[in-house]
């Protein structure tokens, strides 16, 4: 049986993914992997003849070890952990909207959230109307759904360990 997946894992994951790295769920260790995209590449480059992973720092061996086993991998041990794109933080800002009993609110927020710079504006709007705790609390649902769906969806086993985390997470952010 495979390890037990945390989600508040699963949810860090979204904030993980940029351009310079590369990020897995290892179904093996239930652990999101984060690599340096540069070691994913040599290690498809490496080949026979040529160790292209053999001259990495002794601090990054483990990683290019990893990334070995990435690009060797056949049976779906690495895969894509939930993706930020398709979270579609703007949507939960619309739906967030719709939420909102302050009308007054609910309008000013529609407009900030329109154009460039709507994710500044949305949350300046926010601290104009003292919602920031309920966006992130709302937010942080939504994630959590979101890696719960994406869990179920890969068969991936995960254990519900944000609860209390996600309350102090909320209070630090007053």
């Amino acid at each position: 049986m495979n390890p037990v997946a945390k989600l508040s894992d699963l949810v860090a994951s979204l904030d993980m993914q940029n351009p310079e790295n590369k990020v897995y769920f290892d179904r093996q260790t239930a652990e999101i992997v984060l690599l340096d995209e540069s070691l994913l590449s040599a290690a498809e480059e490496e080949d026979d003849d040529e160790e292209c992973l053999e001259d990495v720092p002794e601090w990054q061996r483990e990683q290019a070890e990893i990334a070995r086993e990435i690009v060797a991998d056949e049976n779906d041990r690495f895969i894509d952990p939930p993706d930020k794109f398709e979270f579609h933080e703007y949507r939960h800002m619309e739906e967030f909207i719709e939420t909102l009993d302050n009308v007054r609110a609910a309008n000013e927020l529609a407009r900030a959230i329109r154009g460039n710079g709507a994710f500044g504006r949305f949350k300046g709007t926010l601290a104009r109307f003292d919602l920031l705790d309920d966006w992130y609390k709302y937010r942080d649902n939504a994630m959590k759904e979101f890696a719960i769906e994406w869990a179920e969806e890969n068969n991936v086993a995960y254990e519900d360990d944000l609860g209390p985390k996600m309350k102090a997470a909320n209070k630090q952010r007053k």
